[in-house]
């Protein structure tokens, strides 16, 4: 059942991201736990193990959504790629040198983008989404990147992919080709505002 309300997004650096630990492992438990993911308590304790570290980077910058009564409805976060980045080493097709080339401003990596489900379809990931306006890296985007196949995929996506094409699948396991979610290049931990996942989609 879809839930309605007044949002509000909030923005937020490191350390206020940090204060608000529990709302962001909240949305994650809710929203990874669905299928390709199928993540459990212990995926997400480990998630979390890496957010202090990832909120003391000084290019962290984070958005909440909440409803009217305070509950965390919905997530982004990311920081600006280093000039030592490996994130243009994934791509299917090699990248120019001069696309490489990171500044530690130009860049922003969106590495998690999430809606809890009661509350999609409402557009909160495109306002989540249109919080990296505020966040820089010159749009976020170099010129040249919408050519680019990105071969990132998250460790749950690599094993639903394993499901739906490993089969058969033992009595009461997630069934491969069943489980279903709207395509989207590379996130999860790590993957960026260089990849925007489709609106409607957990992220």
């Amino acid at each position: 059942m879809t839930q309605q309300g007044i949002v509000a997004i909030e923005h937020m650096d490191g350390p206020a991201a940090a204060q608000a630990e529990d709302a962001f492992r909240l949305i994650r438990a809710e929203a990874f736990a669905e299928p390709p993911y199928y993540e459990t308590e212990d995926d997400v304790a480990a998630a979390f193990r890496r957010f202090p570290s990832q909120v003391r980077r000084h290019t962290f910058r984070a958005a909440l959504a909440r409803c009217e009564d305070g509950e965390p409805v919905g997530m982004a976060y990311g920081w600006s790629l280093a000039p030592d980045t490996g994130w243009w080493d994934e791509p299917t097709e090699p990248v120019p040198e001069d696309m490489r080339r990171e500044d530690g401003h130009r860049t922003f990596g969106l590495m998690e983008l999430a809606v809890r489900g009661p509350w999609r379809g409402q557009g909160i990931a495109r306002w989540l989404k249109a919080a990296r306006e505020r966040w820089g890296g010159g749009g976020g985007r170099p010129v040249g990147f919408g050519e680019t196949i990105r071969k990132r995929r998250s460790t749950g996506e690599r094993t639903a992919h394993r499901l739906r094409t490993s089969g058969p699948w033992p009595r009461g396991t997630p069934d491969g080709p069943a489980s279903s979610r709207a395509p989207s290049p590379p996130p999860r931990s790590g993957s960026g505002f260089a990849h925007d996942p489709p609106d409607g989609t957990r992220r």
